[in-house]
């Protein structure tokens, strides 16, 4: 008799988790999960977006890998380039910046997190202007700096030149978001325990010591969140891209979310545009996966 009352009451609990969860489960699986199921439906249809689609299979992921025309291997490229940067320069970067702005006092701390964050608060369209006024080639500050410095053999048309219009882009981009992985770095750096640092000071430890030893090895899991939002951030660039150079010039800019753009209103090739969108979706995937069992095995 006890049992099937402690029976029935379990499953009393279980459904009323269960209709405090639906609300939430339906709005994952109408946002996330059915989107992506549509795209991998679409993906297996040669479809214009109008008329109706026929069924080819995998024949859209073999021409996405094998079609020299639609380049997605070189916008792969430049994605990962952008993620190399992103994690070796803007990093690094953020990181010092944390540190140092963890030994401030507050007042100071407020201003210089608001400087710094500042890039993150303006709208990506109005940086993407921003620099281009500052590549402009007649009248724009970079060419006018190296004038100034009598340095005007170096003047360039950066972003329609094939050598240096991937690195006018990793160049805004990089500085843009050095703000974003800072504060939360910064507030890792602020959770760290005041008697950890002082009984290190004590030991003898210099300041940097302290971070390398002390302060990073508590941060690491803040750290790889970051690596993780730089790497997928970087397969998912989009809009400083498309407002520097537009993939070009000879589509020597391009990434997947631009190409994908490409095949769905230029190309009307709604099935090569939902089979581009698959592959991004499993490679954010698979980068997150294998930086967190690269972090787990270092901290093992």
């Amino acid at each position: 008799m006890e049992g099937s009352c402690m029976n029935k009451e379990n499953i009393k609990k279980g459904f009323a988790i269960f209709v405090f969860l639906l609300p939430g489960l339906l709005l994952f699986v109408s946002i996330l999960i059915a989107p992506i199921a549509v795209s991998v439906y679409r993906s297996m249809y040669d479809w214009n977006g109008f008329s109706e689609g026929t069924f080819i299979g995998f024949a859209n992921y073999v021409e996405l890998f094998t079609n020299g025309s639609i380049k997605f291997m070189t916008s792969l490229k430049n994605s990962l380039i952008l993620a190399f940067f992103s994690v070796f320069v803007q990093l690094p970067f953020a990181l010092l910046l944390a540190l140092l702005l963890g030994r401030r006092d507050s007042r100071k701390e407020r201003i210089y997190l608001s400087i710094f964050f500042m890039p993150v608060l303006i709208s990506t369209v109005v940086i993407g202007q921003l620099w281009l006024k500052i590549y402009n080639p007649d009248y724009g500050l970079l060419n006018r700096f190296l004038d100034a410095v009598n340095m005007g053999n170096l003047k360039h048309v950066w972003v329609g030149d094939v050598k240096t219009a991937l690195g006018s882009i990793i160049v805004p981009t990089v500085w843009q978001y050095i703000g974003y992985h800072m504060l939360l770095m910064y507030a890792g750096v602020n959770g760290v325990s005041t008697d950890l640092r002082e009984a290190a000071m004590l030991d003898g430890a210099t300041k940097w010591q302290v971070d390398r030893y002390v302060v990073i090895p508590i941060i690491k899991p803040i750290i790889r969140v970051s690596v993780i939002f730089a790497v997928t951030g970087s397969l998912k660039t989009y809009d400083l891209v498309r407002i520097l150079t537009e993939g070009g010039p000879f589509q020597s800019t391009e990434v997947p979310s631009t190409l994908l753009e490409n095949m769905l209103f230029l190309r009307n090739r709604y099935g090569m545009g939902s089979t581009i969108s698959v592959m991004l979706i499993i490679l954010c995937f698979a980068f997150a996966l294998l930086i967190t069992a690269a972090f787990r095995e270092k901290e093992d």
